[in-house]
């Protein structure tokens, strides 16, 4: 029975992408509302994590 694994060193994601090329990349935020959304979100994780300390400390 033939071999179906891939063997080379190379990975691949299911999109065929090396995964040697998909590390250490770089968030490349093009338009002023993706920055928006994405500092948003960078808050929002701060205010969630002091949030659930806070509640945790009633």
């Amino acid at each position: 029975m033939p071999e179906t694994q891939n063997t080379t060193h190379t990975r691949t994601n299911a999109r065929g992408y090396p995964a040697e090329k998909a590390r250490q990349g770089e968030i490349i935020l093009r338009k002023p509302w993706m920055r928006v959304v994405f500092i948003a979100g960078l808050a929002g994780c701060v205010l969630l994590v002091l949030g659930i300390r806070i509640a945790a400390g009633l």
